[in-house]
Order: C-alpha cells, then sequence, then structure tokens
C-alpha cells in the first residue's frame, strides 16, 4: 500500500513540475436551430502551484525510502 502512495505522489509531483497542471478541452454548443449547429471548444486548466509539486515528490520520496516501523 505504501507503494501505491509513494508513486502516486511522485507522478503528482512530476506532473505539476514538468506541465503546470493538468489541462483538457470541453465542447460546447453554443446554437442549435434544425440542421444548424454551432460549437465552440473551452480550454481548462487545473494550475497546480511547482511548491505543491515539490512536496508531492518528496513526500513520495520520502514514502518509498523511509522504512515502516516494525510491530510485534
Amino acid at each position: 500500500m505504501r507503494y501505491v502512495i509513494g508513486f502516486t505522489l511522485i507522478a503528482i509531483g512530476l506532473v505539476s513540475l514538468l506541465v503546470g497542471g493538468f489541462r483538457w478541452t470541453h465542447e460546447k454548443t453554443v446554437l442549435d436551430i434544425g440542421p444548424l449547429k454551432a460549437q465552440t471548444e473551452e480550454h481548462k486548466t487545473l494550475p497546480i502551484p511547482p511548491a505543491v509539486g515539490v512536496l508531492a515528490l518528496v513526500g513520495g520520496i520520502v514514502v518509498l525510502v523511509v522504512p515502516a516501523k516494525h510491530r510485534a
């Protein structure tokens, strides 16, 4: 379980630092009259600050490197 969390944090950190966030395109219909149809594309962005990316990357590395405590 800790490997999944660690690799997920590293992936989020890398996406944040390399790409700057998540981007997607949404198609929207602005006019629909019988056979006449007009659409527009709307580009949306979810920016992730670089500080959050660094924290996620470092946190993922720490989760993978620091050994779990042994329970008796």
